[in-house]
């Protein structure tokens, strides 16, 4: 069983930078993708970034020029530097990886974590 832990988030001034961590156990396949969702209130989950195991990026254009994912496969942590933040990226963000086992496309999902950013 896959278990992914998010923390780092919190209430930040605008302008203001967090950094998120998402510590993943018990990986079962081979990871196909990593990344960072959010879902604001009323809103959709949404992709924020994604990392692929060949180390291709995928930012929404709202994170581009911003956020920045990276994993440290020794310590299995996926991590989102998030720079420049602003009201409009308050939301709850979650960790997420998909992986393959043998034919099977698994998907898992961290708890979340909040982020607030508010003056």
């Amino acid at each position: 069983q896959v278990r992914l832990v998010e923390s780092g988030g919190g209430l930040v001034q605008p302008g203001g930078s967090l950094r998120l961590s998402c510590a993943a156990s018990g990986t079962i396949g081979s990871i196909k993708t990593m990344g960072w969702y959010r879902q604001a209130p009323g809103k959709q989950r949404e992709l924020v970034a994604a990392l692929t195991s060949g180390g291709s990026t995928n930012y929404a254009d709202s994170a581009k020029g911003r956020f920045t994912i990276s994993n440290d496969s020794v310590k299995n942590i996926l991590y989102l530097q998030m720079n420049s933040l602003q009201p409009e990226d308050t939301a709850v963000y979650y960790c997420n990886r998909q992986t393959k086992l043998l034919t099977t496309d698994l998907n898992y999902w961290g708890q979340g974590t909040q982020v607030t950013v508010s003056s």
